[in-house]
């Protein structure tokens, strides 16, 4: 599913991603030594075993990036000239491996581009929720965004 344009948005519209994404021990061990984070809740099984969570927690940066990777399809695809920011980040549940995550935005806002007439700005609310419907991440995301005439 590519992205509508600017023009095909409208305030309230809520996209549900198809793509569903099942954390692994690989991936947050990545994300925690590429990003050098040496937390070890993340990276000791031993030290996480120990702490209330009682299990490896998945790198926080890991997962916001997950929640704007499973977006790009029916947000960004196909029409982003530039992402402008992320604000109101949370992560109100902690994701631990083997969880599966899936993604809801809706479109919060809409602009005219002032310096850029071929394209608009746009913010969702992006939504990241796991298998058991608990919210593990939220926050809004700007972007710049073509118009049809200029796709």
């Amino acid at each position: 599913m590519t992205a509508r344009c600017f023009d095909a948005l409208t305030i309230g519209d809520l996209i549900v991603h198809p793509i569903r994404r099942t954390v692994t021990e690989t991936d947050n061990l990545l994300w925690s030594t590429m990003t050098h984070n040496p937390q070890p809740l993340h990276i000791d099984v031993e030290a996480a075993k120990a702490s209330e969570f009682g299990q490896i927690l998945v790198n926080s940066t890991f997962t916001l990036s997950l929640m704007v990777g499973l977006s790009v399809e029916g947000t960004t695809h196909g029409c982003l000239v530039a992402n402008l920011g992320f604000d109101k980040i949370v992560l109100p549940k902690p994701v631990f491996i083997g969880d599966t995550l899936r993604c809801e935005s809706t479109v919060t806002a809409l602009r005219e581009s002032k310096s850029r007439p071929q394209a608009g700005i746009v913010t969702w609310e992006h939504r990241l929720t796991n298998q058991r419907d608990e919210i593990v991440c939220q926050g809004l995301r700007t972007a710049m965004i073509k118009k049809a005439s200029a796709a």
